[in-house]
């Protein structure tokens, strides 16, 4: 792999949580030197830190190199900061500030080993969000996301994984929680 730093974490100001109760993934979909420079991305990765019992943990888009390098080796695209395969996860969320972005969401889930269309998921799986400038209108990802957060993340995007915590905790089905989640402000759940 041509820059292997890209997948390999731990940098300064990194937060690393062991065995937490609930696993997020968050992403700017684009290569590591890209998103890292988005100041939202940052902004949610503190807040949902702050989260009892939550990890939040980054991914990014990947290049060609290291695309073909896991489809070689069968490996699922992991987090940073643990290594956790992306399917593992209890939400995979993206901040996507431009269209041109969509692709790379999908890139990312698929390596992630997580069904594109979101009907196509399973109990097992994780839940699916996005967030930003590119999702005022959610329509065009619709089939591939859970739901979106919509307005200020720093605001709802701790509720949204209290909710999760909580309704993981009560073994609830996806369409119990994603139809609580529906009653968070600013949270569109797709339909």
């Amino acid at each position: 792999v041509e820059k292997p730093g890209r997948y390999c974490g731990g940098e300064f100001n990194s937060i690393v949580k062991h065995d937490p109760e609930f696993r997020v993934a968050i992403s700017y979909p684009d290569l590591y030197e890209i998103g890292m420079a988005n100041h939202g991305l940052r902004i949610l990765y503190d807040v949902a830190n702050a989260v009892d019992g939550c990890a939040c943990e980054r991914v990014f888009s990947v290049a060609d190199d290291m695309r073909d390098r896991l489809a070689a080796d069968s490996i699922p695209l992991f987090t940073l900061e643990s290594r956790t395969p992306l399917c593992e996860c209890g939400l995979v969320s993206f901040n996507a500030s431009h269209e041109l972005l969509y692709t790379n969401i999908l890139q990312i889930l698929d390596l992630g080993r997580i069904p594109l269309h979101r009907t196509d998921r399973s109990e097992k799986d994780p839940f699916v969000c996005a967030g930003g400038d590119a999702v005022s209108n959610p329509g065009p990802l619709s089939a591939f996301i859970d739901f979106f957060c919509v307005g200020e993340g720093e605001e709802s995007y701790p509720e949204v994984i209290r909710v999760l915590m909580e309704e993981k905790r009560k073994n609830s089905s996806r369409a119990a929680t994603l139809e609580r989640l529906s009653k968070v402000e600013g949270v569109i759940v797709s339909d």
